[in-house]
Order: C-alpha cells, then structure tokens, then sequence
C-alpha cells in the first residue's frame, strides 16, 4: 500500500511509499534508546562515585568472610539475546557449582525446588556475608558497572542465564528485545518468591507496556523492597 499526498492548489501528487513511514518510526525508536542509554549510563556513574565507600566495606567484608575474589562474573543474555558478564558481589563459596550438583543430586526436595524457582530458599553454597548481602540486593550493585558499560539499563527484565533461554516458553526475543536492568518489575513483585513461569510472564508484560511512568514507579519501589528485604534469599 502507498500513502498519496496531494498539494492544494495543484493537480500534481507526490506518492510516499510506506517503508518511508516505518523507517521514520524506526529512526525516533533509535533516537530515544540511545537517548535512555545515554541518561542511565550517566546516573550510573554517578551512583559509582556516591557508593564509592560502601564498595569498599563489602570488599574488605568479602575477602574477610571466605577464600575467593571480591567480584563475581556470570554470563548472561543481553540484548537481543547477545551474551555478556553481569557483576555482582560475590555471594557463593568457589565451589558452589559443585556443591549444587551435589544437592541436586542427593536431594529430591530440593531439586524439585529448584526446578520451580531456580533458585534455592536456604542456600548452602551461600557464604554468611553473601546472605546479607542478598536478603538487601547489596551483592547486585557492581551491576552499575554493566549500566556504564551500556548492556544493561536501572530498570530493565531480568538478566537471564543462558541457560534459561530455553525455559522462558516462546517468549525469549520479545523481552530479549529491551536491556535487562539492574531493577524490574519482578523485583518489587515478590523476586524469588515467584516461580520462574510468573516472571517470565511479568517480564513480557513489562515489555509490552513500558513508559517511563512505569520505571520510575519500579524505582521507588525498588527501595522499599531492598529496605525491607522482601522476597531475597
């Protein structure tokens, strides 16, 4: 189909074809991600400096608390499903990966657990220092590192494993189609209490409805959970 436009006054028309229109379109999409990208990568940074000593204390706390290195890198699927290093404080023991298989292995109880929630209430392989950190999100804050490096936004769906990909039911590149963030909307909507279906489904429903209203309603809220560490484990 084509769009005519006729000029007052004069028999000529000057016919604009469609993908015109959809390039145009396309083109102020463009504008306005990076124009976002641009504003998070900044506040990001920003945040780094402020929390500059708070990074400090845990580090020390970490190194203290067990054998391992401060920082943790896990690889996750960015946008557009392109797979990169998310940071986080580390949580787990070095050996947690084994230690998992161990438990996944010896108990079924757990294993059921975990195949619902993908993640375990009373986790082992977390070390002391890392339970307080993850019941006030602490251990998520080197993820602003991944904000000024431009693969993830503050509000965002969730970093998946790539390994879930598989497991997020068909709905995989509609919510791989926005950057994760360091907060969403399955973070102040009960986190790991959710099963791993719920947050899928709440993701896409992010993507589908996402206005800048909505992400600083996520923000605000995301405080109150963090202070009060709901739905953390």
């Amino acid at each position: 189909m084509q769009s005519t436009i006729i000029h007052p006054g004069t028999d000529r028309q000057r016919v604009r074809p469609r993908r015109e229109h959809r390039s145009e379109e396309k083109d102020q999409l463009t504008t306005v991600s990076r124009l976002r990208s641009y504003v998070n990568r900044i506040l990001a940074a920003f945040a780094l400096l402020l929390l500059a000593p708070l990074f400090l204390f845990i580090a020390v706390w970490i190194r203290r608390d067990s054998d391992g290195p401060v920082l943790f890198r896990q690889r996750r699927l960015g946008l557009y499903g392109k797979p990169f290093d998310i940071f986080k404080f580390r949580s787990m023991y070095r050996d947690a990966e084994t230690r998992l298989q161990h438990i996944l292995e010896s108990d079924p109880v757990l294993k059921a657990e975990f195949d619902i929630f993908h993640k375990l209430r009373d986790d082992p392989r977390v070390t002391p220092a890392g339970k307080f950190l993850r019941r006030f999100s602490l251990d998520e804050l080197p993820q602003l590192i991944n904000v000024v490096r431009g693969e993830m936004n503050i509000v965002g769906p969730r970093a998946y494993l790539v390994t879930e990909r598989d497991r997020m039911n068909g709905d995989c590149e509609k919510i791989l189609s926005r950057k994760p963030g360091l907060t969403g909307l399955w973070q102040v909507s009960g986190r790991n209490d959710l099963p791993f279906s719920e947050r899928v489904e709440l993701e896409k429903w992010y993507v589908e409805n996402r206005t800048p209203l909505l992400d600083a309603k996520i923000v605000a809220k995301t405080v109150g959970v963090i202070v009060g560490g709901r739905g953390a484990n």
